[in-house]
């Protein structure tokens, strides 16, 4: 139990970041609960801002976690599944899975949230946290304890598409006017999006990846669709939790697979017709929102050519010289 002053400091840190988040330039929340803050470069929904620094505070990572990296819409929950059904593949098998039951972001917790909820995951053995917090606000004990990361991120075009459609379906659910394809867009290309600038997130990672690969696992969601299985194997491997030869001849990797489909996930009751964070206010959202194509090259039904064009320029300007390419 946490004494009388440990609560007092809490409640006073907390004070203290909600005055400095209040003085941070705003920018346009593209029809959500709150307004972006720009803090560090990035931009910010306060919330998460205010979670992130708490984190910085007192996050104490421990050499066995494996932190989920991205930024939003880049096939984080599906990253999640994947890897929640790898590391806990001794301990249910396709009737017991947690991801029948619950969406994947309530079986992966958020660092910039979900303290609590990953403190009792660590106990019971699952080392897996997510963030969408890019490299450089990480808190500094995740650097410092050596623990794995892996990275995933998406052509900037599907991103912007995908980022879109879910503050649009959001804006609905909270019978609010909607943002616009065309005004998104320009926050988008200028970098004010949740957690963006969109290739500046990307290239923070990129960069501590070729710093530490033993450290850092950079995907690309497309190369991950491709062949999953494949990446899979991979990803498993980095985790320390390998497939054994046996496993591989009883076609494990491809069941976890087949169950971590966004067909299948898609389709179970949980994500058609359950809540994410309920009780939380204007946190709280419906599964489904979560869940939309998960396509690659969907942008080409969405953006006009000189759309595509433009963020394409914008995305070879932005990547100069990096070696990478989205």
């Amino acid at each position: 139990m946490e004494s009388h002053i440990e609560i007092q400091n809490k409640d006073a840190l907390q004070k203290s970041f909600k005055e400095m988040i209040s003085t941070l330039p705003k920018g346009n929340c593209w029809g959500c609960f709150e307004d972006l803050c720009q803090y560090q470069g990035f931009w910010l929904f306060s919330t998460f801002l205010q979670g992130a620094l708490s984190a910085q505070q007192q996050f104490q990572a421990q050499p066995t976690d494996i932190i989920l990296c991205s930024s939003p819409r880049t096939g984080t929950a599906w990253l999640k599944s994947l890897t929640f059904a790898t590391i806990t593949r001794t301990l249910y098998d396709d009737s017991t899975t947690p991801l029948l039951s619950k969406m994947p972001h309530d079986v992966v917790p958020f660092m910039e949230f979900d303290h609590a909820q990953f403190s009792t995951n660590r106990h019971l053995g699952i080392p897996l946290l997510a963030t969408h917090l890019p490299y450089s606000l990480l808190p500094r004990s995740i650097i410092d304890s050596g623990c794995k990361l892996i990275y995933i991120c998406r052509d900037p075009k599907d991103t912007f598409v995908s980022l879109y459609h879910f503050a649009a379906r959001y804006s609905k659910s909270q019978n609010t006017q909607p943002i616009q394809l065309d005004e998104a867009f320009e926050l988008f290309y200028e970098g004010v999006s949740p957690y963006g600038p969109y290739w500046d997130h990307v290239l923070g990672y990129w960069k501590a990846s070729l710093e530490h690969p033993d450290k850092l696992m950079f995907l690309k969601y497309e190369e991950l669709v491709e062949d999953t299985v494949l990446y899979l194997k991979k990803i498993a491997a980095y985790m320390g939790y390998p497939f054994s030869s046996e496993e591989q001849q009883q076609w494990v990797p491809e069941n976890i697979v087949k169950m971590c489909s966004f067909e299948n996930l898609s389709g179970l009751e949980v994500n058609k017709t359950g809540r994410h964070r309920e009780g939380q206010g204007n946190l709280g959202l419906e599964n489904n929102i979560y869940f939309r194509k998960g396509k690659p090259g969907d942008w080409k039904n969405y953006l006009t050519t000189e759309m595509a064009q433009r963020l394409d320029q914008r995305t070879m300007q932005k990547l100069s010289g990096s070696g990478l390419s989205l």
